[in-house]
């Protein structure tokens, strides 16, 4: 296999694999293959809705809108001096849609796929003051951080899932690296810090109140 082709199946894995796409994934699960798939399809159908909106589109398109204005690559938008207005926008975007799910009497445990993923990258931004870490690699610790504490309340024998996710999260660590987005360092921070917040936040939000 010659470099560039090894370059674009990079590419197409982390744009399969975009950090916005993970909180959605915990939800797909969640509302169609626990028992929480009892609840009425259109209240699912809402609140997918709602978080594809403030979590994928708001933030997708303000930070292509930005890059677009600055006339930056994507490329250039990646510099870790070039990321905190993204991080903003992304976090105003996640801090939205916790606000609107909470007004809206959205149960707790289902607000904490999105509280942690708010964590997250607030923690990121934070980081990003003075080192890079990989939100793709967020988003992939933030799925195996959930499916572990899924398992936990559900009740479930998770190996199977987890062997998977742990594989995708190598493959997406691995095309960070060839891209030449990250470091090892940076990709093994990155997972950590979502791993950490999706099971942290996740499990005590089921807590009873």
């Amino acid at each position: 296999m010659n470099i560039r082709k090894l370059i674009q199946i990079s590419k197409i894995i982390s744009n399969i694999f975009s950090p916005f796409y993970a909180p959605m994934w915990a939800f797909l699960w969640m509302f169609f293959f626990s028992y929480l798939s009892m609840l009425p399809l259109q209240y699912k159908i809402f609140v997918i809705t709602l978080a594809w909106v403030t979590m994928v589109f708001i933030p997708s398109s303000g930070i292509n809108l930005f890059r677009v204005a600055m006339d930056w690559t994507h490329w250039q938008l990646s510099h870790r001096e070039h990321r905190h207005l993204p991080y903003v926008v992304t976090v105003c975007s996640y801090a939205a849609c916790l606000v609107i799910m909470t007004k809206l009497k959205v149960p707790m445990f289902i607000r904490g796929i999105v509280l942690s993923a708010l964590v997250s990258q607030i923690i990121c931004v934070v980081v990003n003051a003075w080192w890079k870490v990989s939100t793709h690699m967020v988003g992939m610790g933030g799925l195996v951080g959930a499916l572990i504490a899924f398992s936990m309340l559900f009740y479930f024998n998770p190996i199977f899932l987890l062997c998977l996710l742990l594989i995708l999260s190598g493959l997406v660590g691995t095309a960070r690296m060839i891209l030449r987005q990250h470091t090892l360092a940076q990709i093994f921070v990155g997972f950590g810090i979502g791993f950490a917040c999706a099971l942290t936040f996740v499990l005590i939000t089921w807590l009873p109140s």
